[in-house]
């Protein structure tokens, strides 16, 4: 059964989202080259002690970072380590956090320094995805739309969506129902209601949907070693404008850019 939350519940939830939100934009900012992954995930911990939450992530099914630090081809749930990030990278936050009780989830790809056209034009067309899908977090749509919707703006550009990981509820635990593919069919039920919340969070490749993980059994790459974008929000779902509960700027803006007509299709 899919949770509907109300009044004060949805309080909870509103001050766990900008608690996760605060804490990704401060650890965003520490992002440069030199650092290691590993300080990154210690900096955002140190954040969550001092803001008197604790990570959604620590020890869920063993996972052993605070935050998930993902580089260039890895897609989703890399642990922090002596890796230094490196000019010219991508560099995928994600990061959950247990609040009075309640979850606030959210993701971002950042760049470091200046990048290819192609990896920066992946990654506005994920953050582009997400705004798209999270439009749909409306009372009486259909899940399926909004999950159609992800892979409708990403794959005219030649971008894959990752099957095997979606997004998914979120509330009192990390992942509740229901899930949520970046991928479906129109008209597929359920159906969206007033009080259900969401994580919706498009992990976009730009090759194949295929991936891989690694022997830390953690670590998701894509199988063609391509880069991967991942952008995330905690979106409550309303009978008007939706409520995005992990709210920031925009990270990708069209003017930053031009498309690549090379890998455009038709």
């Amino acid at each position: 059964m899919i949770p509907i939350r109300k009044g004060k519940q949805l309080d909870f939830m509103r001050a766990a989202g900008g608690l996760a939100r605060d804490i990704l934009l401060k650890t965003a900012k520490e992002i440069r080259p030199g650092v290691t992954t590993g300080e990154i995930d210690a900096y955002a911990a140190d954040l969550m002690r001092e803001t008197g939450c604790k990570s959604a992530f620590l020890g869920y099914r063993g996972f052993p970072g605070h935050i998930c630090i993902s580089v260039n081809e890895e897609v989703v749930h890399g642990i922090g380590g002596p890796r230094p990030i490196a000019y010219g990278d991508i560099i995928k936050i994600d990061i959950g956090i247990v609040k009075d009780g309640w979850v606030g989830d959210n993701a971002v790809t950042i760049p470091v320094g200046e990048i290819r056209p192609e990896v920066h034009h992946l990654l506005w067309a994920t953050e582009e995805s997400l705004h798209v899908a999270i439009d749909h977090a409306r009372d009486g749509i259909m899940l399926g739309d909004l999950s159609h919707s992800v892979e409708a703006t990403v794959v005219p550009f030649g971008y894959s969506v990752v099957r095997q990981f979606v997004g998914h509820g979120v509330g009192r635990k990390l992942h509740e129902e229901p899930q949520v593919p970046n991928f479906g069919r129109k008209g597929t039920k359920p159906r969206l209601k007033a009080g259900m919340i969401l994580a919706i969070e498009p992990m976009v490749n730009l090759g194949t949907a295929s991936v891989k993980i690694l022997g830390d059994d953690w670590t998701v790459i894509t199988a063609d070693r391509k880069a991967s974008a991942h952008f995330e929000h905690t979106v409550l779902v309303t009978d008007d404008e939706p409520e995005i509960l992990t709210w920031r700027e925009r990270t990708m803006t069209a003017g930053d850019l031009a498309a690549p007509d090379s890998r455009v299709r038709a």
